[in-house]
């Protein structure tokens, strides 16, 4: 059983309610025991994972969050760089799941958020396991 944090960026209450549950869903039913840690904006996931990884009590993160397209060139600084900071903790090692969406509206987030349509919590949680099982593969 390993330790799973999931972080997540709590802008729109109601999407990211249906990517936790559905991230959830998928480490509890593998046996895994899950915390939840809440930061102001999906820019603050990469930090707040690095901080938490520090404390050595985490095998896993989960990144979830909800990014909508507005007005202004803000939407590509928040998508481009919380995925390029996920990507840099991947690659320094840490078994992270990127579920941080980024649509044009609500219809596309409620879509990708739902756990009976494309579920992307439960997709994010899957890679994350599967991240934490090659780093265990490649340990021994």
């Amino acid at each position: 059983m390993a330790n799973i944090l999931i972080v997540e960026a709590r802008f729109y209450d109601h999407l990211n309610d249906m990517l936790i549950a559905g991230a959830r869903s998928a480490l509890e039913d593998e046996g895994h025991s899950v915390e939840v840690s809440t930061v102001p904006g999906a820019l603050e996931i990469p930090a707040a994972i690095a901080l938490a990884s520090e404390s050595g009590r985490y095998d896993a993160f989960v990144a979830i969050g909800v990014v909508i397209r507005g007005e202004t060139y803000h939407f590509e600084i928040v998508a481009g760089e919380s995925a390029r900071g996920i990507m840099a903790l991947t690659i320094d090692g840490l078994a992270i799941g990127n579920g941080i969406i980024t649509v044009e509206n609500e219809e596309q987030a409620l879509a990708r958020a739902d756990a009976s349509r494309k579920n992307k919590g439960g997709e994010a949680a899957t890679a994350a396991l599967a991240l934490l099982e090659l780093r265990q593969k490649f340990a021994r």
